[in-house]
């Protein structure tokens, strides 16, 4: 999910995923307006080398994936 493309739906869904997966909790407060937070279990410390590699990787490989992406939406359509 890009941060220009943020959509609350598309965020509740992967966020509801990630706690069933037991990589996250949730804790809602009884406040107005309420307030929720959301951490890293145990589990999903575990993954914070791996995804720090793949960030790392995009930000390597950005201006080659967005050209690509370019290239790719600007073509004509395969028939």
């Amino acid at each position: 999910m890009r941060p220009g493309n943020w959509r609350p739906l598309t965020a509740s869904h992967t966020l509801r995923q990630l706690r069933r997966d037991g990589l996250v909790t949730r804790t809602a407060y009884p406040e107005v307006p309420q307030r929720v937070e959301y951490a890293l279990t145990d589990l999903g410390t575990t993954l914070l080398d791996a995804v720090t590699i793949l960030i790392d990787w995009a930000g390597t490989h950005h201006d080659e994936i967005c050209a690509n992406r370019s290239g790719f939406d600007g073509a004509a359509p395969a028939h």
